[in-house]
């Protein structure tokens, strides 16, 4: 009992201390200031702000005292939930370490109920409590037998369903407390998804009151929600901290309710941050950002939660060498965290060759670039890349992935798929302005032989295919669910699904002939895409024609000789787009960092904001300042200094995963792992049919399509170009690969080729410690440490008369090392 005493003493000690650490409140502020309440059901949420004496602000919610001067008139709980109970006018007082706030009061309309609309006071019942979700009866086939829309998105269908489906037992205008939809809901009755809601919950008596009421889904005049907003929008929290929100519905007649109890909540990770039903954001453990989704009626909006590291400021100086260390210093110390060191040049030469060019670095390319004492020798480097034939090989490479540069195993369609990967290619290679690139794909015409990019058109051949692939890789909006019902965390609407489709309305396709040949002959015909005078899509929702409409933008009209392509593609690419240059910059800052600031990549919604706003707005205007030159854009990546931080973790950025603080490992893709082997164990593979290049022939990163069959390739995660995501290529270590790399019979073939690395290190005269340090160089960019040149050494030395098999067991140890298989 002693023992316990003393550790309870301590404890308290301990908080006591901890509490003292902590800046005095030196104001507290409330939100809203006021209030105005309509009706019995009118609950709102006060929010309490205290202010330190070092700045910050802190959530005080939970912690005031509150009181009501008229009792009679209003309570408040402690969570700072507001309740009217009688029309009159009162004040509440929150106090908070002896400071206060005084929040005017007016409560009117108690007598009688206000009238009820469905879509604003019903539907967002059924979405909070998961009724209408995807995994019970949102589904497409409902769930025994009743559905609803999916998060409500169509009220009127759910009016109709709730009404007339089930011989009319769901609501019981008569009973209300003997409606299906309340005794399952409330577990009177035996419910497929449990008990959802108490008798006595707010959720239970609005149901109640509405289908009492005559079940009424109320007046055309109604006001509608046209937004939500949050109340705050960020708050920079400690760890184990919390912050209650406030969550506001803005309709059409200006009136702004508070729907803090009606609307669902979802955080973006919930290792930083949690959130409750209530709106109750809890910090974790774990610093870094947190996006926390608040949906109410088909709208969302978001709360960031930012976390940063406890314990004293971490200082560090991080010289600014591009704009992009100006964006992530400033994240750091907001985080207060420190960045790594900078990475040594063995590491960065390899690094920058694997990243730019998909290719490893020459042994006598690493020792050149280490022998250089030129202050500017990296961003020399960066340049040289930049203008290698690798670098338009491997970027081409990486296009045609989300392009589906794509045969299906068709031989009449290699023609094209070459065409196209070779117009990538030289595209690529003269840094073509990243809008021209675009537009060219977007409002090609004619056939693959005079316009390549019309190979596009094979894979994207209906209106659907056209705005999934449109939106997902040249705007980061992932629209296809949009097809079907309201996108479930985004804004976009069908609607605005069928105005993005409707441009490709006048598209046409046909086949012709090459003169001279029989029409049996598959090989020479060819597919001409035109664009007709006339022509249009369908909204599927409507059964209307769908107008010319982009995302966020007035409808187009457009004559009968104007291609409507043309008038997307100029909408597009503009400089004020905001969408399009925050896209490819995010693509390409995720192809250089393992990550995107938006991260997936291609899921640009609110609902998934970007680490570091400021940083994907300044490298998106580094785009458009540089005329979209996509190699300025690599420059302005590769060049910084963030980039070219060392992968090694300090004591401060241990658990960083999303502010780029250190440099994140990544494993090698398919091609460049292929061509790697290759080079190591001196095995050139042909790939049939695929024609020679001065540079490198028959290099994976060279394969213009998927055909191209390759064992390795696949189980390493090259993708087959089934869709325009990024994810569809692994790069993450899979048992396949690593039993195929450890024992297959192909990898032991090329090892032990005749001529190969292996069999020529055993005969070249050159002294062994020369052949294995050049070979750790080649493998991993560095000399081996002392340890494993000795036990290198000792392994030959014990081989006797057979040194290509020592040799060739050396090769294999390193090209099973994640010093080989990861860019570091």
């Amino acid at each position: 009992m002693t023992r316990l005493v003393l550790a309870l003493l301590a404890l308290a000690v301990a908080v006591s201390a901890g509490r003292a650490a902590e800046a005095p409140v030196t104001a507290v502020t409330a939100y809203p200031a006021s209030f105005k309440l309509r009706g019995m059901d009118d609950a709102p949420q006060l929010v309490i702000t205290g202010t330190r004496a070092d700045g910050r602000a802190v959530d005080l919610t939970a912690n005031a005292t509150y009181t009501v001067t008229d009792a009679k008139v209003a309570r408040i709980d402690k969570t700072g939930r507001v309740f009217p109970l009688a029309n009159g006018t009162t004040e509440i007082t929150a106090t908070v370490e002896g400071k206060t706030v005084k929040v005017p009061l007016v409560a009117e309309k108690m007598e009688a109920p206000l009238p009820i609309n469905f879509t604003n006071h019903v539907v967002p019942i059924f979405t909070k409590l998961s009724c209408s979700s995807g995994g019970c009866h949102g589904k497409i086939a409902g769930q025994n037998g009743f559905r609803l829309s999916l998060l409500g998105f169509d009220p009127a269908f759910d009016y109709e369903n709730l009404l007339k489906e089930g011989r009319g037992r769901r609501v019981f205008p008569a009973a209300p407390d003997q409606s299906l939809v309340l005794t399952k809901a409330s577990g009177a009755m035996a419910h497929g998804g449990g008990k959802k809601m108490d008798a006595d919950s707010e959720e239970y008596k609005i149901v109640r009151r509405w289908i009492a009421s005559g079940l009424p889904f109320g007046s055309p005049t109604d006001p509608t929600v046209t937004k939500i907003s949050v109340y705050p929008e960020a708050r920079v929290l400690d760890r184990q901290n919390r912050q209650q929100l406030a969550v506001f519905a803005h309709y059409s007649d200006g009136s702004v309710e508070d729907v803090t109890r009606r609307a669902q909540y979802e955080s973006n990770d919930t290792d930083i941050a949690t959130v409750t039903e209530t709106g109750l954001v809890n910090a974790l453990k774990i610093t870094g950002q947190a996006a926390v989704m608040a949906r109410f009626n088909g709208h969302v909006t978001v709360f960031r939660a930012t976390v940063p590291r406890a314990g004293d400021a971490a200082k560090f100086e991080f010289k600014e060498q591009t704009v992009v260390d100006r964006f992530t210093a400033q994240k750091w110390r907001e985080l207060n965290i420190a960045p790594s060191e900078l990475c040594s040049d063995e590491v960065f030469v390899r690094r920058a060759y694997l990243d730019i060019t998909g290719t490893l670095p020459d042994p006598k390319d690493v020792t050149e670039f280490l022998a250089n004492k030129a202050p500017n020798k990296r961003d020399a480097l960066v340049d040289k890349l930049l203008d290698s034939p690798e670098y338009a090989y491997y970027f081409a490479n990486k296009w045609a992935d989300i392009l589906r540069v794509k045969r299906r195993q068709q031989p009449n369609r290699a023609f094209g798929t070459f065409a196209f990967h070779t117009w990538i290619r030289e595209a690529v290679a003269a840094d073509k302005p990243y809008d021209d690139f675009v537009r060219d794909i977007l409002c090609a015409i004619g056939d693959e032989s005079k316009s390549p990019a019309t190979v596009w058109y094979k894979e994207v051949r209906t209106p659907e295919s056209f705005v999934d692939d449109v939106s997902q890789v040249f705007m980061g909006q992932r629209m296809a669910c949009a097809q079907c019902h309201h996108h479930p965390y985004e804004k976009w609407s069908q609607d605005d699904y069928w105005g993005v489709a409707a441009f490709f309305g006048r598209v046409g396709f046909k086949t012709v002939q090459t003169p001279g040949v029989s029409n049996q002959n598959q090989q020479n015909q060819k597919q001409v895409l035109f664009v007709r005078t006339s022509g249009n899509v369908q909204n599927k929702r409507t059964g209307q024609t769908a107008p010319l409409k982009a995302l966020d933008s007035d409808p187009m009209t457009v004559s009968a000789d104007e291609d409507p392509r043309q008038k997307l593609a100029d909408w597009m690419t503009s400089a004020k787009n905001p969408f399009f240059a925050k896209t490819v910059a995010n693509r390409y800052w995720a192809h250089f960092f393992g990550r995107g600031i938006v991260d997936p990549l291609d899921d640009m919604r609110i609902t998934n904001p970007p680490s570091n706003p400021e940083l994907l707005d300044a490298l998106a205007q580094t785009l458009v300042d540089n005329k979209f030159s996509l190699k300025a854009l690599v420059r302005t990546i590769c060049k910084s200094r963030t980039y070219q931080l060392a992968a090694d973790p300090n004591e401060f950025n241990r658990g960083d995963k999303q502010s780029f603080a250190r440099y994140y490992p990544k494993r090698i893709q398919a091609e460049v792992l292929f061509d790697a082997v290759v080079k190591l164990t001196d095995s050139p593979t042909a790939f049939p049919g695929l024609p020679a290049d001065k540079f490198a022939p028959n290099r994976a990163i060279m394969l213009p399509d998927e055909s191209f069959q390759s064992y390795f390739l696949d189980v390493a995660g090259r993708p087959q170009r089934i869709s325009a995501c990024e994810c569809e290529r692994v790069n993450e270590a899979s048992l396949a690969m690593t039993l195929h790399l450890i024992n297959s019979q192909e990898v032991e073939d090329k090892i032990g080729r005749a001529g190969g690395r292996a069999d020529r290190l055993a005969k070249d005269p050159r002294p062994d410690t020369e052949k294995i340090e050049e070979l750790f160089v080649l493998a991993t960019g560095a000399k081996p440490t002392k340890e494993k040149l000795a036990l290198a050494l000792d392994h030959i030395a014990k081989s006797g008369a057979n040194k290509k098999l020592a040799y060739a067991n050396i090769i294999w140890a390193l090209l099973n090392s994640k010093a080989f298989l990861f860019n570091q």
